[in-house]
């Protein structure tokens, strides 16, 4: 994409307008305690992005939820590569080589980003509160776009984006009733911008199914 924007092949091969490159936004690197302990990966093993939302308050707790050791074997936890706050800093916890746990079933070829929103905070999965009622910032979706391009320019094998809960469909029983079921992951959610976003990068959405 030139500096001016120019038409790009779309994943059918029909020819779709692509917006400018956005300018690279300063990348704050904060890496966890365990990320040496990640197992590494060939960039070229990357073929995916998978776009989250923390569901807590802010990226202070997302840091937080990040350096929990919860596999003993491995001392590691559960993290994204990248966090894009609300006001759209762009934070990297995790290298892109690194295998981050984000996504059940799709670690070893993707990379994570999680976008700071509240989410179902606190009742996760509570059957009453599975509303995902905040907006995501002007600020963000900037970024964000932003990181897809460059990860676009920078990973030669990334093809595909997708939703979290595109991919982790899980049904759990409900925090309140547990004769009653929730959907495990429901991030981003339904004020995610996936028409914006698509329109400014080149990667084709993947749903569960699709060749791995």
């Amino acid at each position: 994409m030139g500096p001016g924007g120019r038409a790009a092949a779309g994943p059918n091969g029909s020819i779709r307008p692509m917006l400018p490159d956005l300018p690279p936004a300063p990348l704050h690197l904060d890496p966890l305690p365990y990320e040496a302990r990640l197992e590494p990966r060939p960039r070229e093993q990357i073929d995916l992005v998978v776009i989250h939302c923390t569901e807590v308050p802010d990226l202070a707790m997302a840091r937080r939820f990040g350096e929990r050791e919860l596999y003993p074997g491995s001392r590691t936890g559960n993290s994204g590569h990248y966090y894009v706050d609300r006001d759209g800093s762009l934070h990297q916890y995790v290298a892109a080589e690194r295998v981050a746990n984000h996504t059940r079933g799709y670690n070893p070829r993707s990379v994570g980003i999680e976008l700071v929103n509240t989410g179902r905070f606190p009742n996760w999965l509570d059957s009453r509160h599975q509303a995902m009622e905040e907006p995501y910032t002007e600020a963000q979706i900037v970024a964000l776009i932003a990181l897809l391009q460059r990860l676009r320019a920078e990973l030669p094998g990334l093809r595909f984006i997708a939703g979290h809960e595109e991919l982790d469909t899980t049904l759990v029983a409900a925090s309140d009733d547990a004769s009653l079921q929730v959907h495990r992951k429901r991030d981003p959610g339904p004020l995610f911008p996936w028409e914006r976003v698509m329109e400014a990068i080149d990667l084709q959405r993947l749903q569960p199914g699709d060749a791995l």
